[in-house]
């Protein structure tokens, strides 16, 4: 006899003057100031509508009026997730989405930080396999070596990238490892073309790791997101795949934290 599949759950009813007013605000939000008739016609609301949102949001003071006609959104939106951020935790926010994407690949999955001169593992998510990365949280890594070196590096500023370089030298510990600033730079150039980096076998041999920037809010770079392979299970065929597999988690843990979805 089949087995009878479990009914999806029922959607949830959204309330229309919620999403009318969300619209208004997030149209709001794209710049400094606009007239109600252009707000109008980009969301597909009557005027008179719009304009009855407006004067609440005016009143709850959201939104005020500018230059005659013309609408702004005001800092209480900030504010508010201002005080939500103050309950943000990277770790919290980033544990599921890595289970998941270990999950999914099998691998051992870590996160670290920029720490000065080094990369620092804050998160790990061990293999599902017997042979596993020896790794652990606290350890300090290379940074010009490892694929979360390399986006730390790629996407700080150029006076903190500077700073964390001054005092590192280029020690070739596998025959793969990149010994001259130039091509460390050529690869971080690359790596901020591409939104991910790589380590092959540069840290340590018969080792693969692929790696994806994790952005805050304010568009900054806060961590970055590896998976690692050892060699026998590492298969270029399916490389394409696994970084944008990389790419999208470590833009899961990014939107969770407020940065903007790209579409």
């Amino acid at each position: 006899m089949a087995k009878k599949s479990s009914p999806k759950p029922a959607a949830v009813p959204l309330i229309s003057a919620a999403v009318r007013v969300l619209a208004v605000l997030e149209r709001l939000s794209q710049q400094r100031a606009i007239g109600l008739e252009e707000i109008s016609r980009e969301i597909k609301l009557a005027k008179p509508t719009v304009y009855r949102f407006l004067l609440t949001l005016q009143e709850l003071g959201y939104a005020r009026r500018v230059d005659g006609e013309r609408w702004a959104m005001t800092l209480k939106m900030f504010n508010l997730g201002a005080r939500a951020l103050d309950h943000l935790d990277l770790l919290s926010a980033a544990r599921p989405i890595a289970e998941a994407l270990s999950e999914e690949l099998g691998e051992t999955v870590h996160m670290g930080v920029l720490d000065g001169d080094a990369a620092v593992y804050i998160l790990k998510i061990e293999s599902r396999y017997t042979i596993r990365m020896y790794s652990r949280v606290g350890r300090r890594m290379p940074l010009y070596c490892t694929a979360i070196g390399k986006i730390l590096l790629a996407f700080a500023k150029d006076d903190e990238r500077e700073a964390s370089l001054k005092g590192i030298r280029l020690l070739a510990i596998t025959k793969n490892t990149l010994t001259t600033r130039a091509a460390l730079d050529a690869e971080l150039a690359q790596v901020r073309e591409q939104g991910f980096a790589r380590d092959n076998e540069e840290r340590e041999d018969n080792l693969h790791c692929i790696g994806a920037p994790i952005f805050d809010y304010t568009g900054a770079v806060v961590a970055a997101l590896s998976v690692s392979w050892p060699s026998f299970r590492y298969e270029p065929d399916d490389e394409s795949g696994w970084i944008d597999k990389v790419k999208g988690a470590a833009a899961a843990i990014s939107a969770v934290l407020g940065h903007p979805v790209c579409m």
